[in-house]
């Protein structure tokens, strides 16, 4: 499936990636009338905490219900980017029903952060900074680029044409996505802070959290200011808020869908990440089928997002 949404991507890019069709308003609510099955390691990571998705869900609720000042935050931010506060919701909703537990106090995020001031971190594999491994060759088309979006989807569709799960000049890497290989210090499949951002989406964003909210940009050679960044909500909340207008807007631009109105869809985007060549195959796909006089394929919610969609009434009445 990855496989497939990628060669979309790139084919799309090859082709110049023409405007898709008018838009078509995605409806509120849920296609699936029952959830889709919940991966198995959310299932396994929530039993290891001796806890149940539904405690879970109820105790990210009763942050959002106890804490104006963080709803205060979202509203504020979510006007900065021009989209609907229950997106910001739906992400932090979904990362800490289906992630990690989260904190009972808003606060507990703000000692978090200023703790990573004073780790040593290091973005790289095995001995490898990522600051020199951008400098290989392969990684030269990626100079052109404008923005720090571009210049790191760029990057990541090298390391998976390129480098992942091959050998290149004598060295081996790993089958394994690029965050994953290179932006987790800590441990494999790590997510921080009250959006659960993991590194690389932050260097995506930065540029644009720049232009909205004036932030320092990011640099991959300070992991300890991305990591700050990750952890601390007046810092975190403006990249989760550029993270789903990207998905909002590569969707509208590239698929013809305006899914502005369905935190669902976005927060399944925020999960399952690549929103740009996530749609660059939905527009292939339904090239395909009015070549075929078949009905459009629309964006649908995975289980993440069907949890959205489905609390979205008792979330938005705390709003």
């Amino acid at each position: 499936m990855k496989r497939a949404i990628l060669t979309a991507f790139l084919l799309a890019v090859a082709l110049g990636a023409p405007q898709a069709w008018a838009t078509t308003v995605v409806a509120p609510g849920n296609v699936h009338a029952e959830q889709p099955q919940v991966p198995g390691a959310s299932s396994k990571r929530t039993k290891a905490g001796k806890t149940t998705f539904d405690a879970k869900y109820r105790k990210v609720y009763a942050l959002l219900k106890n804490d104006s000042e963080l709803r205060g935050k979202i509203q504020k931010v979510a006007r900065a980017y021009g989209i609907d506060p229950m997106h910001i919701v739906g992400a932090i909703v979904g990362e800490h029903t289906y992630n990690v537990d989260a904190y009972d106090r808003l606060q507990t995020y703000y000692v978090k952060a200023v703790s990573y001031l004073t780790s040593n971190l290091t973005f790289a594999y095995d001995g490898e900074d990522i600051s020199d491994f951008i400098k290989r060759p392969q990684f030269a088309e990626c100079a052109a680029k404008s923005g720090s979006y571009d210049i790191w989807e760029c990057r990541e569709a090298v390391w998976n044409q390129q480098f992942r799960g091959r050998s290149v000049g004598g060295k081996s890497f790993p089958n394994d996505r690029f965050s994953a290989t290179f932006f987790q210090p800590f441990y494999a499949g790590q997510t921080f802070g009250i959006g659960q951002l993991n590194p690389l989406t932050a260097l995506q964003m930065s540029d644009e959290v720049h232009k909205v909210s004036g932030l320092p940009k990011l640099d991959e050679r300070d992991p300890n200011a991305v990591y700050k960044t990750i952890m601390d909500p007046d810092l975190t909340l403006p990249y989760v808020a550029a993270t789903l207008k990207t998905s909002i807007d590569a969707y509208r631009r590239i698929a013809g869908f305006d899914i502005s109105g369905n935190p669902g869809i976005t927060s399944t985007l925020y999960n399952i990440g690549n929103p740009e060549a996530r749609a660059y195959a939905l527009k292939v796909e339904n090239e395909r089928r009015r070549a075929a006089g078949e009905a459009d394929k629309v964006p649908e919610e995975n289980y993440y997002g069907w949890l959205v969609n489905d609390k979205l009434a008792e979330l938005q009445a705390l709003f």
